[in-house]
């Protein structure tokens, strides 16, 4: 199945755009989603952490993706 990721914040800078598509297996979860863009982007793993979003809401690595969801990559944030 063909997903599409939104990249915010750095990620966009290691993705080169705000968004991209990738093939997963049809029974693929974020951790799966994860070790594939770690490794088409490696710089992604020099990030301290990143969380990855489905449909609006933080999701673990043994959740699911399904096609339609709307993934997102979330890189860390400071504040001040």
């Amino acid at each position: 199945m063909k997903v599409n990721i939104l990249a915010f914040g750095i990620t966009k800078d290691i993705f080169g755009g705000p968004a991209l598509s990738v093939d997963l297996n049809n029974d693929a979860t974020v951790s799966n989603l994860k070790y594939l863009l770690e490794g088409q982007y490696p710089q992604l793993k020099k990030l301290s952490t990143y969380m990855v979003a489905i449909n609006n809401e933080y999701a673990l690595d043994g959740d699911t993706v399904h096609e339609r969801d709307e993934i997102a990559i979330i890189p860390p944030v400071s504040g001040g």
